[in-house]
């Protein structure tokens, strides 16, 4: 049975997450990216953010999107204590933000942007993520064997830290990875453009 509209669907990420989330799925896709200046105007809320992103990433693609495309961009953030922590610079900035985590609840927030020809729609999810105490070893250990440093926060949920660190997750955890699936997969069923 064919569980999905007929689009070429085109998955607009360089996130290996992003493209194991989907195959997951049983979509058939392909995958084009874009260069885009991840920037947003102040003053957005935390969920306004990841949806600003996800539909500017969408914005390259909207003067030659073909009628059968469907794309599909996203972004996520880790939002803790009103701020964004984005993906780190560096070692120190990565075991600075798993510190900051380390204790905490944080928000994980992912914003989905699907884009046709005729027609454009995003959404959002929202997870709610606590760390244990983490120790200094347990932080320099994760850094320097899973260099978590194209991941907003400094961690992949699906890696060592999440395994030993995370001792509560409310919401989607597909989501935690960058990939909202379920929510995806209901929005594309009832996406008609």
């Amino acid at each position: 049975m064919d569980w999905f509209p007929k689009y070429n669907y085109i998955l607009a990420s360089k996130s290996p997450r992003r493209n194991q989330l989907l195959q997951s799925l049983g979509i058939k896709f392909r995958i084009i990216t874009k260069e885009v200046d991840e920037t947003y105007p102040e003053g957005l809320t935390k969920e306004e953010i990841p949806v600003f992103l996800a539909e500017l990433k969408a914005g390259p693609f909207l003067n030659e999107v073909k009628e059968d495309d469907l794309i599909i961009t996203a972004d996520t953030i880790v939002w803790l204590n009103g701020k964004v922590l984005g993906k780190p610079k560096g070692k120190s900035e990565a075991f600075r933000m798993l510190q900051q985590l380390s204790g905490n609840e944080h928000q994980v927030i992912s914003g989905v942007c699907l884009t046709s020809k005729g027609k454009q729609i995003s959404f959002f999810s929202t997870s709610n993520v606590r760390f244990k105490e983490l120790t200094k070893k347990e932080i320099e250990f994760y850094i320097s064997e899973f260099e978590p440093f194209d991941k907003a926060g400094a961690y992949g949920i699906q890696e060592w830290i999440g395994s030993i660190g995370i001792t509560h997750i409310e919401g989607s955890f597909y989501n935690v990875m960058g990939l909202p699936i379920q929510q995806l997969y209901a929005e594309i069923q009832k996406f008609k453009p």
